[in-house]
């Protein structure tokens, strides 16, 4: 069978998938031709995998990812610059209650499979083995001689008590306490109070010299052995950083053995591609969107002037911060919303193109959810049939912009799948989720479209997905989506409301939502345009030739830069979505009148802001008492510079100074 140029090899594996050939190419759109379905691709019938690669113009895609290594094996030896991929239909539809009704399901996974996509780019680290080991106790010292044959050690112990003296001292053993630990795999830096050099003639317990603060180090990987506060936050994800519980001899050897192999070059995916140009964190040293900066669980995210930085380097991939980001400065990479979104176009319309119906979209990640699927196929009921499982790296990373495109793509429903105990902060996965489904019933979609399903237990999960009531979609819009996220998300939720059931022109959001209008009191706007200048998305514009404030809601993402740099205190933040064409084109939200200068003509101003200022200063100060000086208000700044310097400044105008007091006054 042929899709997309791949050639796909589908086996029954050994008939315990329903799979009819048929059906299967109906689904596929090959109507009128049988699918060859396999029955041990892998071993009796291995010959049509190798003839398959004879014949393929193109790569060939195998509908088993259990036997992926024997595949790899035979391609090596017959065919080593072919092009193999691999693709799970047993687990995931095949070895379910209603396999035989999974045919669409299938097809779906195997249109999804074929895609070309573009893979993320990755950066580097390099470490030279030099490791510490941070302890209490003879742990440290014990665990220090297993590795120094592999690194180079130095073991570090905060107030040893007791500790005996090795009988030779293979490696640096120092005493101190870690005050303030950064980095990651290869690049470590510490910073020790209490340090102190070993005297050589403890004898009973080791003794230390005089200790002293703030020493500085450097290392490549740091074995943290005391059981105490971790050193990082999000401490898992720290590359290079290994914190076993010391009174688990096997997490203890499970770190040995992981810390012995950091030692060479390490590719690691670059997962957010960051446009400081578009980031909405500061402008003028005013603080608007924080987003990013409260959701990232390793710290890598830091503030950096008008907009943050992001260190690729402790970036652990969790995507919580291009989830959040309104204005896309944060863009996931791993993949990027555009291929992302075709998956998922994919994946459905072909689903529904099959004859598939009321799909509920299982989003899940790799590390928990593909084990739990696995499991419930093989000892439970497995995948309900309309229950489309949807792979991505970290499910933190889902925007609103994926969360509402299945649904204009046709989905019943959508539930993601997490452990009951998260690594991952789950606070920003459930704002979005609280955003999609504020939508989702706002445009008649009903209640309960969207939801996270918390589960480690195979027979919990099929519990809940059979348990589902079953409910229509929407008829599928078909749609590319193209652009960044930004603009990603208004085209999806535009799709969105065109198949609504109660597409409402406006919908109010909550206060926090990424987009929204400005109330403006227009009457106590002084037309500074200071809101113009720190706007990051040109919500806010002006005229070059007229005192003129433009709105484009389209545009706005709520970060707060106006409302905070407005002097006046006019501007309110008013989340809300408005899908009518007005909020496309930029509204004029105030005009007035230019002033200009009474000697060379020139625009410049308002003629209420100089008015207003000639009114508040005009007989109520001395220095503005004569007609000339007010006059230079009137100018512009040219000509106040040129009428500045032909005005003879008598030093004796102002009002008679108050007479000195000195001390004999005082006496007196």
């Amino acid at each position: 069978m042929e899709m997309n140029g791949h050639t796909v090899l589908v086996c029954d594996c050994e008939g315990t998938m329903p799979l009819d050939g048929a059906k299967l190419a109906a689904a596929c759109g090959s109507a009128g031709t049988d699918v060859t379905v396999a029955t041990q691709l892998c071993r009796a019938q291995i010959d049509r995998f190798t003839a398959a690669l004879d014949r393929a113009p193109g790569p060939v895609l195998v509908a088993c990812t259990q036997e992926a290594p024997l595949f790899e094996e035979t391609r090596e030896d017959s065919h080593p610059d072919a092009k193999v991929g691999f693709l799970n239909i047993r687990e995931r539809a095949g070895w379910s209650d209603e396999a035989a009704d999974a045919h669409p399901k299938i097809a779906a996974l195997i249109a999804e499979a074929a895609l070309d996509l573009p893979s993320a780019s990755s950066i580097e680290l390099k470490s030279e083995g030099v490791a510490l080991i941070y302890g209490r106790d003879e742990l440290a010292i014990e665990v220090g001689r297993q590795l120094m044959d592999r690194l180079d050690i130095t073991v570090l112990l905060t107030r040893p008590d007791g500790v005996i003296p090795p009988r030779t001292a293979e490696f640096p053993i120092l005493k101190g306490t870690i005050a303030k630990a950064s980095g990651h795999l290869g690049a470590f830096e510490i910073e020790v109070d209490d340090y102190a050099l070993p005297l050589p003639s403890s004898r009973r317990a080791l003794e230390f010299g005089p200790p002293r603060r703030g020493a500085k180090s450097n290392c490549d990987i740091i074995l943290d052995l005391t059981g105490g506060t971790p050193l990082f936050p999000a401490h898992g994800k720290r590359d290079g950083y290994l914190r076993p519980d010391p009174g688990s001899p096997g997490e203890v050897q499970k770190a040995v053995f992981k810390a012995s192999d950091l030692v060479g070059e390490f590719d690691k995916p670059r997962y957010i591609d960051f446009r400081a140009d578009l980031c909405a964190h500061s402008r003028s040293r005013k603080t608007g969107c924080t987003r990013c900066l409260e959701v990232c669980p390793t710290g890598a995210i830091t503030p950096a002037g008008d907009h943050v930085a992001i260190d690729p380097f402790v970036c652990a991939g969790c995507g919580s911060c291009a989830a959040v980001c309104p204005t896309g400065a944060a863009t996931y990479t791993l993949p990027t919303p555009e291929p992302l979104l075709e998956r998922l176009r994919t994946l459905l319309m072909t689903h529904h193109g099959a004859g598939g119906r009321d799909a509920v979209l299982l989003i899940h990640d790799g590390d928990h959810g593909d084990p739990l699927i696995d499991s419930a196929a093989r000892f439970g009921a497995g995948l309900p049939a309309r229950v489309i499982p949807f792979a991505v790296n970290s499910v933190t990373q889902l925007g609103i912009e994926t969360l509402t495109a299945a649904f204009a793509y046709g989905v019943a429903d959508l539930r993601v799948l997490v452990s009951a105990r998260p690594r991952e902060d789950m606070l920003p996965l459930a704002r979005n989720l609280g955003l999609a489904e504020t939508v989702l019933s706002g445009l008649g979609f009903g209640t309960g479209r969207v939801g996270l399903i918390e589960a480690d237990d195979p027979d919990l999960l099929t519990s809940e997905l059979y348990g589902m009531p079953r409910r229509p979609g929407v008829k599928p819009t078909n749609f590319l989506a193209l652009g960044d996220k930004k603009g990603l998300s208004r085209l999806v939720l535009r799709k969105l409301h065109g198949v609504a059931p109660e597409p409402v022109p406006v919908l109010p959001l909550a206060l926090g939502a990424p987009f929204g209008t400005l109330d403006i009191d227009a009457e106590g706007c002084t037309l500074c345009l200071s809101c113009v200048s720190v706007c990051p998305t040109g919500a806010l514009s002006d005229n070059p030739d007229r005192p003129v404030l433009n709105f484009t809601e389209d545009a706005c993402v709520q970060c707060g830069l106006c409302q905070n740099t407005c002097p006046e205190k006019v501007i309110r933040l008013r989340p809300q979505l408005d899908f009518t064409d007005a909020a496309r084109s930029p509204i004029m939200v105030k005009e007035e009148e230019p002033c200009h200068c009474i000697r060379c003509g020139k625009a410049f101003g308002t003629k209420a802001s100089i008015d207003r200022i000639v009114a508040k200063l005009a007989g109520k100060h001395w220095m503005f008492e004569d007609k000339s000086i007010i006059d230079r208000i009137h100018m512009c700044g040219d000509c106040r510079v040129i009428a500045q310097s032909q005005a003879v400044l008598d030093p004796y105008a102002g009002p008679q100074r108050p007479p000195t007091v000195t001390t004999d006054d005082y006496k007196s």
